[in-house]
Protein backbone atom coordinates (compact mmCIF):
# COMPACT_ATOMS: atom_id res chain seq x y z
CA UNK A 1 0.00 0.00 0.00
CA UNK A 2 1.32 3.44 -0.98
CA UNK A 3 2.51 5.66 1.83
CA UNK A 4 0.50 8.72 2.84
CA UNK A 5 2.04 12.14 3.35
CA UNK A 6 2.23 11.83 7.12
CA UNK A 7 3.66 8.29 6.97
CA UNK A 8 7.00 9.78 5.94
CA UNK A 9 9.53 10.67 8.62
CA UNK A 10 11.81 13.73 8.63
CA UNK A 11 14.63 13.38 6.06
CA UNK A 12 12.91 10.39 4.43
CA UNK A 13 12.54 10.40 0.61
CA UNK A 14 8.97 11.00 -0.53
CA UNK A 15 7.50 9.57 -3.71
CA UNK A 16 3.88 9.21 -4.67
CA UNK A 17 0.72 10.71 -6.10
CA UNK A 18 -0.83 13.68 -4.32
CA UNK A 19 -3.39 16.40 -4.90
CA UNK A 20 -2.38 20.03 -5.28
CA UNK A 21 -4.75 21.53 -2.75
CA UNK A 22 -3.25 25.00 -3.21
CA UNK A 23 -0.79 26.35 -5.76
CA UNK A 24 -0.09 30.06 -5.48
CA UNK A 25 2.31 32.05 -7.65
CA UNK A 26 4.73 34.21 -5.65
CA UNK A 27 7.86 36.22 -6.35
CA UNK A 28 11.14 35.31 -4.64
CA UNK A 29 13.74 37.83 -3.47
CA UNK A 30 15.69 37.23 -6.68
CA UNK A 31 12.65 38.34 -8.70
CA UNK A 32 11.85 34.85 -10.03
CA UNK A 33 8.48 33.16 -9.73
CA UNK A 34 7.89 30.23 -7.42
CA UNK A 35 4.84 28.20 -6.46
CA UNK A 36 3.72 27.96 -2.82
CA UNK A 37 2.03 24.58 -2.77
CA UNK A 38 0.01 22.53 -0.33
CA UNK A 39 0.09 18.82 -1.15
CA UNK A 40 -2.86 16.78 0.10
CA UNK A 41 -4.00 13.21 0.56
CA UNK A 42 -6.36 11.58 3.03
CA UNK A 43 -3.78 11.86 5.84
CA UNK A 44 -3.65 15.67 5.65
CA UNK A 45 -1.68 18.36 3.87
CA UNK A 46 1.96 19.48 3.82
CA UNK A 47 3.41 22.55 2.16
CA UNK A 48 6.26 22.81 -0.32
CA UNK A 49 7.86 25.37 -2.62
CA UNK A 50 8.51 24.86 -6.32
CA UNK A 51 11.34 27.27 -7.09
CA UNK A 52 12.08 29.02 -10.41
CA UNK A 53 8.67 28.20 -11.85
CA UNK A 54 8.29 28.82 -15.56
CA UNK A 55 5.06 30.04 -17.15
CA UNK A 56 4.47 26.46 -18.26
CA UNK A 57 4.92 25.22 -14.67
CA UNK A 58 2.39 27.79 -13.47
CA UNK A 59 -0.05 26.61 -16.12
CA UNK A 60 0.48 22.91 -15.37
CA UNK A 61 0.61 22.86 -11.58
CA UNK A 62 -2.72 24.42 -10.72
CA UNK A 63 -4.79 23.69 -7.61
CA UNK A 64 -7.09 20.73 -8.05
CA UNK A 65 -4.71 18.64 -10.15
CA UNK A 66 -3.12 15.32 -9.21
CA UNK A 67 0.67 15.13 -9.54
CA UNK A 68 3.47 12.61 -9.12
CA UNK A 69 6.03 13.91 -6.64
CA UNK A 70 9.59 13.01 -5.71
CA UNK A 71 10.99 14.88 -2.75
CA UNK A 72 12.07 14.73 0.87
CA UNK A 73 10.19 15.28 4.11
CA UNK A 74 11.65 18.14 6.11
CA UNK A 75 10.74 20.43 8.98
CA UNK A 76 10.81 24.20 8.63
CA UNK A 77 10.30 26.44 11.65
CA UNK A 78 8.56 23.61 13.48
CA UNK A 79 6.21 22.70 10.64
CA UNK A 80 6.35 19.80 8.17
CA UNK A 81 7.46 20.64 4.65
CA UNK A 82 8.25 18.79 1.43
CA UNK A 83 11.46 19.61 -0.43
CA UNK A 84 10.42 19.16 -4.05
CA UNK A 85 12.97 17.34 -6.22
CA UNK A 86 10.78 16.37 -9.18
CA UNK A 87 7.11 16.97 -9.94
CA UNK A 88 4.92 16.21 -12.93
CA UNK A 89 1.28 15.81 -13.86
CA UNK A 90 -0.05 12.25 -13.84
CA UNK A 91 -0.15 10.24 -17.04
CA UNK A 92 -2.96 8.16 -18.45
CA UNK A 93 -3.43 5.05 -16.33
CA UNK A 94 -2.12 6.78 -13.19
CA UNK A 95 -4.35 8.13 -10.39
CA UNK A 96 -6.34 11.18 -11.52
CA UNK A 97 -9.52 11.10 -9.42
CA UNK A 98 -9.18 13.99 -6.97
CA UNK A 99 -11.75 12.45 -4.61
CA UNK A 100 -9.35 9.70 -3.57
CA UNK A 101 -6.99 12.34 -2.18
CA UNK A 102 -9.58 14.41 -0.27
CA UNK A 103 -10.08 14.03 3.47
CA UNK A 104 -13.65 13.30 4.54
CA UNK A 105 -15.62 13.67 7.75
CA UNK A 106 -15.62 10.56 9.95
CA UNK A 107 -19.41 10.25 9.41
CA UNK A 108 -21.25 9.84 6.13
CA UNK A 109 -23.85 12.33 4.97
CA UNK A 110 -26.83 10.12 5.83
CA UNK A 111 -25.72 9.61 9.42
CA UNK A 112 -24.97 13.32 9.90
CA UNK A 113 -28.30 14.35 8.43
CA UNK A 114 -30.23 11.89 10.60
CA UNK A 115 -28.56 13.09 13.80
CA UNK A 116 -28.90 16.76 12.89
CA UNK A 117 -32.64 16.31 12.33
CA UNK A 118 -33.06 15.14 15.93
CA UNK A 119 -31.83 18.57 17.03
CA UNK A 120 -34.10 20.37 14.55
CA UNK A 121 -37.12 18.67 16.16
CA UNK A 122 -36.13 20.27 19.47
CA UNK A 123 -36.26 23.82 18.06
CA UNK A 124 -39.68 24.46 19.54
CA UNK A 125 -40.02 28.15 18.63
CA UNK A 126 -42.08 27.95 15.38
CA UNK A 127 -40.35 30.70 13.40
CA UNK A 128 -36.84 29.58 14.32
CA UNK A 129 -37.79 26.06 13.26
CA UNK A 130 -39.23 27.24 9.94
CA UNK A 131 -36.19 29.39 9.15
CA UNK A 132 -33.75 26.59 10.01
CA UNK A 133 -35.64 24.02 7.93
CA UNK A 134 -35.92 26.43 5.01
CA UNK A 135 -32.19 27.19 4.93
CA UNK A 136 -31.17 23.58 5.50
CA UNK A 137 -33.23 22.66 2.45
CA UNK A 138 -31.85 25.55 0.40
CA UNK A 139 -28.18 24.77 1.15
CA UNK A 140 -28.54 21.04 1.79
CA UNK A 141 -26.01 19.53 -0.62
CA UNK A 142 -23.30 22.11 0.02
CA UNK A 143 -23.87 22.12 3.79
CA UNK A 144 -23.20 18.38 4.01
CA UNK A 145 -20.23 18.33 1.61
CA UNK A 146 -18.29 21.57 2.27
CA UNK A 147 -15.40 21.96 4.73
CA UNK A 148 -15.78 24.27 7.71
CA UNK A 149 -12.63 26.20 6.72
CA UNK A 150 -10.05 26.41 3.97
CA UNK A 151 -7.16 25.46 6.25
CA UNK A 152 -7.59 25.48 9.99
CA UNK A 153 -10.35 23.48 11.65
CA UNK A 154 -12.52 20.80 10.00
CA UNK A 155 -10.88 21.56 6.64
CA UNK A 156 -12.16 18.37 5.02
CA UNK A 157 -15.15 17.33 2.92
CA UNK A 158 -18.22 17.22 5.17
CA UNK A 159 -16.38 19.22 7.82
CA UNK A 160 -19.02 21.95 7.93
CA UNK A 161 -21.83 19.59 8.91
CA UNK A 162 -19.55 17.59 11.23
CA UNK A 163 -18.41 20.76 13.03
CA UNK A 164 -22.05 21.82 13.37
CA UNK A 165 -22.99 18.45 14.84
CA UNK A 166 -20.11 18.58 17.30
CA UNK A 167 -21.30 21.96 18.55
CA UNK A 168 -24.87 20.67 18.83
CA UNK A 169 -23.72 17.78 21.00
CA UNK A 170 -21.81 20.18 23.22
CA UNK A 171 -24.84 22.50 23.29
CA UNK A 172 -27.04 19.63 24.47
CA UNK A 173 -24.65 18.89 27.33
CA UNK A 174 -24.65 22.57 28.35
CA UNK A 175 -28.44 22.86 28.15
CA UNK A 176 -28.82 19.66 30.19
CA UNK A 177 -26.52 21.10 32.87
CA UNK A 178 -28.02 24.62 32.90
CA UNK A 179 -31.84 24.51 32.66
CA UNK A 180 -32.15 28.29 32.12
CA UNK A 181 -30.38 28.06 28.75
CA UNK A 182 -32.79 28.46 25.84
CA UNK A 183 -32.14 25.14 24.16
CA UNK A 184 -34.14 25.95 21.03
CA UNK A 185 -32.28 29.20 20.44
CA UNK A 186 -28.89 27.61 21.05
CA UNK A 187 -29.64 24.76 18.62
CA UNK A 188 -30.99 27.11 15.93
CA UNK A 189 -27.94 29.36 16.22
CA UNK A 190 -25.55 26.41 16.13
CA UNK A 191 -27.09 25.03 12.94
CA UNK A 192 -27.03 28.37 11.14
CA UNK A 193 -23.84 29.95 12.49
CA UNK A 194 -21.48 28.73 9.74
CA UNK A 195 -23.97 27.98 6.97
CA UNK A 196 -22.80 31.10 5.14
CA UNK A 197 -19.59 29.21 4.35
CA UNK A 198 -21.51 27.46 1.58
CA UNK A 199 -21.47 30.88 -0.13
CA UNK A 200 -18.13 32.07 1.22
CA UNK A 201 -16.12 29.11 -0.13
CA UNK A 202 -15.87 27.28 -3.44
CA UNK A 203 -16.30 23.68 -2.31
CA UNK A 204 -14.51 20.69 -0.75
CA UNK A 205 -11.77 20.26 -3.39
CA UNK A 206 -8.93 22.81 -3.54
CA UNK A 207 -11.06 25.19 -1.52
CA UNK A 208 -10.81 28.90 -2.27
CA UNK A 209 -12.80 31.93 -1.17
CA UNK A 210 -15.43 33.27 -3.54
CA UNK A 211 -15.71 36.96 -4.38
CA UNK A 212 -18.61 37.25 -1.94
CA UNK A 213 -16.57 35.36 0.65
CA UNK A 214 -13.65 37.74 0.36
CA UNK A 215 -15.68 40.94 0.21
CA UNK A 216 -18.53 40.15 2.62
CA UNK A 217 -17.80 37.01 4.66
CA UNK A 218 -19.92 34.13 5.89
CA UNK A 219 -21.43 35.91 8.92
CA UNK A 220 -23.10 38.67 6.91
CA UNK A 221 -23.89 36.31 4.03
CA UNK A 222 -26.03 33.98 6.16
CA UNK A 223 -27.63 36.92 7.97
CA UNK A 224 -28.83 38.10 4.55
CA UNK A 225 -30.22 34.64 3.86
CA UNK A 226 -32.12 34.64 7.17
CA UNK A 227 -33.78 37.93 6.19
CA UNK A 228 -34.62 36.54 2.74
CA UNK A 229 -36.05 33.40 4.34
CA UNK A 230 -38.27 35.55 6.55
CA UNK A 231 -39.57 37.39 3.50
CA UNK A 232 -40.34 34.15 1.68
CA UNK A 233 -41.97 32.59 4.74
CA UNK A 234 -43.95 35.74 5.61
CA UNK A 235 -42.18 36.14 8.96
CA UNK A 236 -41.59 39.60 10.42
CA UNK A 237 -37.81 40.01 10.24
CA UNK A 238 -38.00 42.82 12.84
CA UNK A 239 -39.70 40.66 15.45
CA UNK A 240 -37.76 39.99 18.64
CA UNK A 241 -37.53 36.27 17.86
CA UNK A 242 -35.85 36.89 14.51
CA UNK A 243 -33.56 39.64 15.83
CA UNK A 244 -32.42 37.36 18.64
CA UNK A 245 -31.69 34.56 16.16
CA UNK A 246 -29.78 36.95 13.88
CA UNK A 247 -27.77 38.16 16.88
CA UNK A 248 -26.67 34.55 17.54
CA UNK A 249 -25.04 34.41 14.11
CA UNK A 250 -23.73 37.98 14.00
CA UNK A 251 -22.02 37.64 17.40
CA UNK A 252 -20.62 34.12 17.18
CA UNK A 253 -17.00 35.19 16.51
CA UNK A 254 -17.09 36.92 19.87
CA UNK A 255 -14.94 39.96 19.14
CA UNK A 256 -15.17 42.76 16.59
CA UNK A 257 -11.56 42.18 15.53
CA UNK A 258 -12.43 38.54 14.75
CA UNK A 259 -15.14 39.54 12.29
CA UNK A 260 -18.30 39.80 14.36
CA UNK A 261 -20.18 43.08 13.77
CA UNK A 262 -21.41 42.90 17.36
CA UNK A 263 -20.25 41.19 20.57
CA UNK A 264 -22.55 38.66 22.29
CA UNK A 265 -25.26 40.31 24.37
CA UNK A 266 -27.41 37.22 24.93
CA UNK A 267 -26.35 34.31 27.11
CA UNK A 268 -26.93 31.76 24.34
CA UNK A 269 -24.82 33.84 21.93
CA UNK A 270 -21.90 33.80 24.37
CA UNK A 271 -22.31 30.04 24.82
CA UNK A 272 -22.37 29.49 21.06
CA UNK A 273 -19.16 31.49 20.67
CA UNK A 274 -17.47 29.51 23.44
CA UNK A 275 -18.56 26.14 22.00
CA UNK A 276 -17.47 27.16 18.51
CA UNK A 277 -14.02 28.07 19.82
CA UNK A 278 -13.81 24.89 21.89
CA UNK A 279 -14.71 22.54 19.05
CA UNK A 280 -12.43 24.26 16.54
CA UNK A 281 -9.48 24.23 18.96
CA UNK A 282 -9.91 20.58 19.93
CA UNK A 283 -10.17 19.50 16.31
CA UNK A 284 -7.00 21.39 15.36
CA UNK A 285 -5.10 19.93 18.31
CA UNK A 286 -6.36 16.40 17.62
CA UNK A 287 -5.26 16.61 14.00
CA UNK A 288 -1.79 17.86 14.90
CA UNK A 289 -1.35 15.40 17.77
CA UNK A 290 -2.32 12.59 15.39
CA UNK A 291 0.64 13.56 13.20
CA UNK A 292 3.13 13.59 16.09
CA UNK A 293 4.95 10.64 17.58
CA UNK A 294 4.51 9.99 21.33
CA UNK A 295 7.08 11.96 23.28
CA UNK A 296 7.36 14.73 20.68
CA UNK A 297 5.76 18.08 19.92
CA UNK A 298 3.29 18.80 17.15
CA UNK A 299 3.86 21.30 14.39
CA UNK A 300 3.01 24.88 15.30
CA UNK A 301 -0.69 25.67 14.88
CA UNK A 302 -1.06 29.09 13.29
CA UNK A 303 -4.68 29.56 14.41
CA UNK A 304 -3.70 28.87 18.03
CA UNK A 305 -1.12 31.66 18.33
CA UNK A 306 1.57 29.53 16.71
CA UNK A 307 1.73 27.19 19.70
CA UNK A 308 2.74 23.55 19.43
CA UNK A 309 1.52 20.77 21.73
CA UNK A 310 3.34 17.92 23.41
CA UNK A 311 2.04 14.39 22.88
CA UNK A 312 2.81 12.41 26.06
CA UNK A 313 4.38 8.99 25.63
CA UNK A 314 1.54 7.61 27.75
CA UNK A 315 -1.54 9.41 26.47
CA UNK A 316 -4.24 6.95 27.54
CA UNK A 317 -4.53 5.09 24.24
CA UNK A 318 -4.95 1.33 24.14
CA UNK A 319 -1.29 0.95 23.20
CA UNK A 320 -0.40 2.38 26.62
CA UNK A 321 -2.37 -0.25 28.53
CA UNK A 322 -0.13 -3.15 29.48
CA UNK A 323 -1.66 -6.51 30.43
CA UNK A 324 -1.45 -7.48 34.08
CA UNK A 325 -0.15 -10.83 35.27
CA UNK A 326 -3.62 -12.33 35.60
CA UNK A 327 -4.79 -11.29 32.11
Amino acid sequence: MAKKLFDYQVDEPVEGYFLLKDSEVRIAKNGKKFLAINFQDTSGEISGKFWDASDQDVDHFQAGRVIHLKGKRENYQGNPQIKILQMRLTHQGEPQDVQQFVEHAPMNTGAMEEELNTFVFEITEPNWNRIVRHLLTQFHDDFFSYPAAKKNHHAFAGGLAFHTLSILRLAKAVADEYPHVNRALLYAGAILHDMGKTIEMSGPVSTTYTLAGNLIGHIVLIDEQIVKACQQLKIDDQSEAVLVLRHMILAHHGLLEYGSPVRPHIMEAEILHDLDELDASIQMMQTSIGHAEPGTYTERIFAMDGRNFYRPEHDGTKADVKPTDHQ
